[in-house]
């Protein structure tokens, strides 16, 4: 089986062809043809964050957007801050406990907001899915709104991948997503984490707050025999921001806890069809 000599990709996950005696997968070589410049995402991210007088953090309780709160509170000082976290009724309870511990480290506001996203869960398990993006999506929609019925402008996340060439985005109702991670390797947000009373949960998968993601890959990886992350982890090898090994780890088909695994079906009322 060809492998991506660039990135995690091999032929399973991405179109790869031979190039120069390579492979080289075709997400590759559009990146080859159009390199992001992260010098350049950077300035411009500097930039933007000169602007910010008041932002909403969305705040999951997971390390990356620990990261972002830490760096919106003490490296860009932004003088009004709230962390906004939503619990869409899969979240670890270490997630939450981190949330609110780190938020009264950096004595910034705290707000928990509870949701249910059964739907999407029960829907993805269904059809051995990933439900990432439709959380996602919901999420970030949830959070615009709560912006602009309180006069925010800016919404920070921990997203270390850009859009695009650049580090932010405009959405509707004139509110700035930020992504203040852009372009920071997975190196530099653990030496951040390492300067915060941050407890790692052991949870299957890469996440630090989700319950729901480890059956998810889990199902996922039965029906296709790979992960649904390889895309996403992919693009931080070829950007530099995780290395191969790593990388090659977090891809490996999940050991979901027994007991984790009959929570979710529980709470998303699937246990009669997934039994152990």
């Amino acid at each position: 089986m060809l492998k991506c000599s660039l990135c995690v990709h091999d032929e399973r996950t991405a179109k790869i062809d031979v190039i120069d005696g390579k492979p080289i997968c075709r997400e590759c070589q559009v990146y080859l043809r159009h390199p992001i410049d992260r010098k350049a995402i950077r300035r411009e991210l500097e930039e933007v964050m000169q602007k910010v007088d008041r932002a909403v953090v969305a705040y999951s309780g997971g390390k990356d957007s620990v990261v972002a709160l830490y760096l919106a509170k003490e490296i860009y000082k932004v003088p009004e801050l709230e962390a906004v976290m939503i619990d869409h009724g899969l979240m670890a309870k270490e997630a939450i406990e981190n949330a609110r511990r780190i938020a009264e480290h950096l004595g910034v506001p705290f707000k928990l907001l509870r949701y249910d996203y059964s739907d999407i869960f029960r829907e993805a398990l269904l059809k051995a899915q990933s439900p990432c993006r439709a959380c996602s999506k919901r999420t970030m929609e949830k959070l615009r709104k709560y912006a602009l019925r309180n006069g925010y402008r800016y919404i920070i996340t921990g997203h270390e991948l850009p859009f695009g060439h650049h580090p932010y985005r405009l959405m509707s109702g004139g509110v700035t997503q930020i992504r203040l991670l852009s372009m920071m390797t997975e190196e530099e947000r653990f030496e951040i984490l390492k300067k915060l009373p941050f407890e790692f949960p052991e949870l299957p998968g890469y996440t630090t707050n989700c319950l729901v993601l480890g059956p998810a890959l889990e199902l996922y990886w039965e029906k296709h025999g790979h992960s649904f992350e390889q895309r996403r982890i992919a693009a931080l090898v070829r950007y530099g921001l995780m290395s191969r090994e790593r990388a090659e780890r977090e891809l490996e088909r999940p050991m979901v806890p027994k007991e984790q695994r009959k929570l979710v079906y529980r709470r998303l009322k699937l246990d009669t069809f997934f039994k152990d």
